[in-house]
């Protein structure tokens, strides 16, 4: 079992940046791919980020990639997504996820955390 706590959304204007931060709880979570998912409203939850265990190899959605960075720090059990040069359709509900197998999310889900993104 994996718990998940995300923080560190807001309400940032365009161009901006903001880090989110996801802690785990659960002795396997240096195991797991961990990732980050997106809900704007009206549409579907999408994959954004994810890092493989060995807290280096990552893959992202096109549309961030470049702009966004996902980290992890296995001794802390945390997993981080920065992202910078945000825009307006960036807006959403973000969700740490555990145990993704690609991109498609493990059985583990935070209580999700808004960005919303201004023009």
């Amino acid at each position: 079992q994996v718990q998940l706590v995300e923080s560190g959304g807001g309400l940032v204007q365009a161009g901006g940046s903001l880090r989110l931060s996801c802690v785990a709880s659960g002795r396997t979570f240096s195991s797991y791919t961990m990732g980050w998912f997106r809900q704007a409203p009206g549409k579907e939850r999408e994959f954004v980020a994810a890092i493989r265990s060995n807290e280096y190899s990552t893959y992202y959605l096109g549309s961030v990639r470049g702009r966004f960075t996902t980290s992890r720090d296995n001794a802390k059990n945390m997993v981080y997504l920065q992202m910078n040069s945000l825009k307006p359709e960036d807006t959403a509900v973000y969700y740490c996820n555990a145990d993704l197998r690609g991109v498609r999310p493990g059985d583990y889900w935070g209580q999700g955390t808004q960005v919303t993104v201004s023009s």
